[in-house]
C-alpha cells in the first residue's frame, strides 16, 4: 500500500499542477488537490519503513477521506446551486480529486480488512 499511497499522491500533484497551468487565471485554488497528494506521498515513503507502516497508513487514509469529503462537497454544493459545470477546467479537477480519492480510500479499506483477515489467520493457526 506505501507505493498505492505515493502514487495516488502524484496523480494528484500532477492534476493540481495541470489545473494550475492549464488555467487562465492562475488560482492557487487549482493547486488544491496537490495539497492533498504532497501528505499522501510523505504518507507513502513513511510506510516504507516497516514499524512506521500502520500509522502512515492510517494517516494517508484519513488524508484520502478528508480530500474526498472536500472534492465531493463542493461537486455538490456547485450542483444544488446550479453552477456545476464538468465541461470546465475547475469541475473536472473537481470530479478527478473526488474519483481519485474515493479509489484510494476504497484500496485503502480492502487492505486493512486483507491484513486483519492475515492477522486473524496467524492467530488461529498458532
Amino acid at each position: 500500500m506505501p507505493i498505492v499511497s505515493i502514487v495516488m499522491g502524484a496523480l494528484l500533484v500532477g492534476l493540481g499542477a495541470y489545473g494550475y497551468t492549464a488555467s487562465d487565471t492562475k488560482s492557487i485554488t487549482a493547486w488544491i488537490p496537490a495539497f492533498v497528494g504532497g501528505p499522501l506521498i510523505l504518507c507513502g515513503l513513511i510506510a516504507l519503513k516497516e514499524s512506521l507502516l500502520k500509522h502512515a497508513m492510517h494517516a494517508a487514509a484519513m488524508l484520502g477521506v478528508i480530500g474526498f469529503l472536500l472534492a465531493a462537497g463542493r461537486l455538490g454544493m456547485l450542483a444544488a446551486k446550479g453552477t456545476l459545470d464538468l465541461t470546465q477546467l475547475g469541475g473536472q479537477s473537481l470530479a478527478g480529486m473526488a474519483a481519485l480519492c474515493a479509489i484510494f480510500v476504497a484500496l485503502c479499506v480492502k487492505s486493512f480488512i486483507d491484513a486483519r483477515k492475515r492477522r486473524q489467520a496467524r492467530e488461529a493457526g498458532a
